[in-house]
């Protein structure tokens, strides 16, 4: 997603805005690239239910969501969720391209 892509997004419903914003500020600068390249990536293409989901996981604090994210720490049965796995999937998807070098998705 472009920058002009976000910016229609978020002047559109001020729910996506919020989003983005927090996406893109939690606090650490890991959690900004994992939540916010995500998000910048999908919010289109998100359901209600998974809003819902990422609206609860911007809830956790940083340093755990960072720990269950970097598998420093296994993740608790209630944050577990289609999204969660989602973002993983993404991510790990990124890194291969990146290992492969092919251009962006």
């Amino acid at each position: 997603m472009t920058q002009d892509t976000d910016t229609l997004a978020a002047d559109r419903d001020p729910r996506l805005k919020r989003i983005l914003f927090r996406c893109w500020h939690r606090g650490m600068k890991e959690m900004d690239l994992l939540l916010g390249g995500f998000v910048d990536a999908k919010i289109d293409e998100l359901t209600e239910e998974e809003l819902v989901e990422l609206e609860h996981l911007l809830t956790a604090h940083d340093q755990d969501l960072y720990s269950w994210m970097s598998g420093r720490k296994p993740l608790p049965q209630e944050w577990d969720g289609p999204l969660y796995r989602r973002i993983i999937a993404y991510h790990e998807d990124e890194i291969a391209r990146l290992r492969a070098g092919r251009p962006a998705i």
